[in-house]
């Protein structure tokens, strides 16, 4: 069994800089765990403790039931992909693949075995006589994939892979790892600071700022209720909209007031929203939850928001429309043929069932 655990996991590096702080999280085995969060998270040093590739300063690291602390990284049973692939470059794909093994004083056909079989599953098979410089970067990519599978570890690390490919063969590539994880049954820990692999890849997603975990759960989890509002401004593209304003009542309703705007909260949200009548709260809502033309007609009118639309971007199948209240600018995601003209004021319909609040101060999720 290939279970991670992380207690309390800590890097303090010289000076008293706190790169990871007190993180706890258990990868289950066979599971995809991704760590997200943006450049400077901790979400690499976390990966290189692991690995073994960087000491803890705190807290103990369990790879199935054994402690692993003070284990050398050769003898943890891991195998770890790295950025900028690391590929020896005067040796073939082949060569590249089968140094580990050989290291570890692997019989010549077993190798041989091991690497043509992993050369298959990535359909390298015929880049294997070839040196790093005659591979294209996707292919570099796979073979440095095909150099961690011939070693049939307990787990998989990714220290951000796709980052150094192009926007198809990032796409490309992320469907080669998800299938590779099928096929082959691994756990697999996966860094990156791009919120489109982590919900397009992992089977749970860890999000990190500042050394601190903020949030471990499913990825639409984590999409439809995120814990804090950095998660909910991190996770999704086009970001989460905010807006500042205050919980008010008025004729037995409660309302969002931004100062320009009005929304009446539903029903469902009164019991948590009451303590804040006459507070400044954050409201945040995603830019596929605000409507126009169609949905106007149809909402009631405490919904329907007058705004200016600023900026028109043309998206391909949809449009994002960057709208301004006066106060505060939001995106709104609407279909391709639904776009209106610069500069023109515009109805909008926030759908309040899923909007979320955020407390001012802690920025903790309130509803």
């Amino acid at each position: 069994m290939a279970q991670v655990s992380l207690n309390n996991i800590s890097k303090i590096f010289p000076g008293g800089i706190k790169a990871v702080d007190k993180v706890n999280l258990g990868v289950e085995n066979k599971e995809f765990m991704i760590l997200v969060g943006p450049s400077g998270c901790g979400k690499s040093t976390t990966l290189r403790m692991v690995a073994g590739l960087e000491e803890i300063s705190q807290g103990d690291i369990y790879i199935g039931d054994k402690k692993v602390n003070d284990v050398p990284a050769k003898d943890r049973d891991i195998a770890m992909v790295f950025q900028n692939y690391a590929l020896y470059p005067h040796m073939t794909a082949f060569e590249n693949m089968a140094f580990g093994l050989k290291l570890r004083h692997y019989p010549r056909i077993e190798i041989n075995q091991r690497v043509n079989e992993a050369a298959d599953i990535l359909g390298i098979k015929r880049l294997l006589n070839r040196k790093p410089r005659e591979l294209s970067g996707g292919e570099r990519q796979r073979v440095a994939v095909g150099r961690a599978i011939v070693r049939k570890p307990m787990v998989f690390l990714f220290d951000e892979p796709l980052s150094n490919l192009d926007a198809k063969m990032r796409v490309q590539m992320r469907t080669e790892i998800h299938k590779l994880h099928i096929r082959l049954q691994t756990t697999i820990i996966y860094v990156t600071h791009d919120q489109v692999e982590a919900m397009t890849m992992g089977d749970k997603v860890a999000v990190m700022k500042d050394g601190v975990l903020h949030q471990v759960a499913d990825p639409i989890t984590v999409y439809d209720h995120p814990k804090n509002k950095f998660v909910a401004g991190f996770i999704g593209s086009p970001p989460m909209n905010f807006m500042k304003g205050k919980v008010i009542k008025k004729d037995g309703r409660i309302y969002f007031d931004e100062g320009k705007i009005q929304v009446k909260l539903v029903d469902d949200m009164h019991q948590k929203l009451y303590p804040y009548i006459g507070k400044e709260v954050i409201l945040g809502i995603r830019s596929e939850d605000i409507y126009d033309k169609l949905f106007v007609s149809q909402a009631p009118p405490e919904n329907i928001v007058k705004v200016n639309c600023e900026v028109v971007e043309p998206m391909g199948s949809e449009v994002y429309l960057y709208l301004n209240t006066g106060k505060h600018t939001f995106i709104a995601r609407v279909g391709a043929h639904d776009r209106p003209g610069v500069n023109q004021d515009i109805d909008v319909v926030f759908d309040m069932s899923k909007v979320h609040f955020f407390d001012k101060d802690s920025e903790e999720t309130i509803v």
